[in-house]
């Protein structure tokens, strides 16, 4: 017989416009009895469902995460009890005979013996945090779809800017886009007053680019989709305002993120509102960096491994730090990190590469955040040193000076 583990626990079916509860109480001789109540998601009524759970003296609740749909009802429920929250396919019941009643009832047989992995939800303050830093995010998104949109009514058009110029948004190409937006039936014969300092293009290169024919309606809608990019700017510049007042509180632990490698202020503070400060909810940095989704799938049958893929989790976390990663390979004061791709890149390629480079910083920033400490380049250097008493050709040893960023060269030859 399996273990009770919450003797008096809740199980809820979340919809958008209400949510069954039900509540297993579990007596001294396993025997479980059951009531069930449905309530409204309506504030009102989802705090008359917190005042039904303290009448009946239950403070464990699952819930499966269903969309959006759940936040409210985890915002009103969380200061009097304690939730976990299920993916829904750890909570999936059995088919035939389903209704919501019995979905409810279900969650709470399989929650009473913690049989329900709960998801990781930060505190309240973080959530809101995460919220505008997802939103910048997304707010990038559309910039970058613009772009694409008006560079796309500059190809249709046959202007090349994108030929010419590194940077079709940059200065000098920019000040072009305006000059035939004004007049797009009118030829440009002079460029040189569009000329930047670091131009590389001659002014035969943008003229040849810059033939091209522009309708109307293309230059009406390029007009659009640059007022658009400049509301996007606009609003992207106010989001960071708040995004820099709701993260002061938490400048301690963003001073010791931003020590590791390729990591700005506004990635430490994305990579703080996805994890949190409380590393202890994390047991070891195995944990972080499987809930991060930078860890192979465990995906095996009859001693069969099937896919050593890392797992979808993380889709806001991973690209991240990806992303902190490059920078970091290439920056020259952290030898140790690039030495370590480049190690990695010859047995396993770019792409394996950086992502364990991106688990090393998880695994840094873990440890950073625990132990109240700045990143320390040399515990990696440590770790890449031969043991002191290993004797070694000259190759090897050569080749392990190259390694910890040393350029080797032949002594000169009487």
């Amino acid at each position: 017989m399996l273990k009770i583990v919450y003797p008096i626990c809740c199980g809820m079916d979340v919809h958008k416009s209400f949510v069954v509860a039900c509540i297993a109480a579990t007596n001294g001789h396993g025997v479980t009895t059951y009531k069930s109540k449905r309530f409204s998601t309506f504030t009102g009524d989802l705090r008359r469902c917190a005042a039904w759970l303290i009448e009946n003296n239950c403070k464990d609740v699952c819930m499966e995460s269903t969309g959006k749909y759940w936040i409210p009802i985890y915002n009103i429920l969380e200061p009097t009890c304690r939730i976990v929250l299920a993916h829904p396919k750890y909570v999936k019941a059995i088919r035939g005979k389903k209704t919501d009643k019995r979905d409810a009832k279900w969650i709470a047989d399989i929650f009473k013996h913690d049989l329900v992995a709960g998801s990781f939800i930060p505190p309240a303050d973080i959530r809101q945090l995460r919220d505008l830093v997802r939103y910048r995010w997304k707010l990038t998104n559309f910039t970058t779809g613009e772009k694409n949109r008006a560079q796309n009514c500059l190809t249709v058009s046959n202007i090349k800017l994108d030929d010419v110029f590194s940077d079709v948004f940059g200065k000098a190409a920019s000040a072009i886009t305006t000059r035939i937006l004004e007049n797009p039936t009118e030829k440009i014969t002079d460029v040189s007053g569009f000329r930047t300092k670091g131009m590389k293009a001659t002014n035969e290169q943008v003229l040849a680019a810059v033939d091209g024919e522009m309708c109307a309606e293309q230059a009406e809608k390029l007009r659009i989709i640059r007022s658009h990019m400049n509301s996007l700017e606009l609003c992207k510049l106010n989001l960071e305002s708040l995004i820099l007042a709701t993260s002061e509180k938490y400048l301690s632990q963003l001073n010791l993120i931003i020590t590791a490698p390729g990591i700005q202020s506004f990635a430490a503070i994305g990579i703080l509102s996805e994890i949190g400060v409380d590393m202890s909810v994390f047991p070891t940095s195995k944990h972080l960096c499987s809930w991060a989704g930078l860890t192979p799938q465990n995906n095996e049958s009859a001693g069969k491994k099937k896919t050593t893929r890392i797992s979808r989790a993380g889709a806001y976390i991973k690209p991240l730090l990806v992303q902190c990663a490059l920078n970091a390979i290439r920056a020259k004061q952290f030898p140790e990190v690039r030495n370590r791709y480049l190690a990695l890149k010859k047995r396993r390629g770019h792409k394996k590469a950086i992502i364990a480079i991106a688990r090393m910083l998880l695994t840094a920033i873990y440890n950073m955040l625990k132990k109240n400490e700045l990143y320390n380049p040399e515990l990696y250097r440590k770790a890449n040193l031969p043991p002191a008493h290993r004797e070694v050709s000259v190759e090897e040893a050569v080749f392990i000076l190259q390694r910890q960023g040393y350029l080797v060269t032949a002594p000169p030859t009487a």
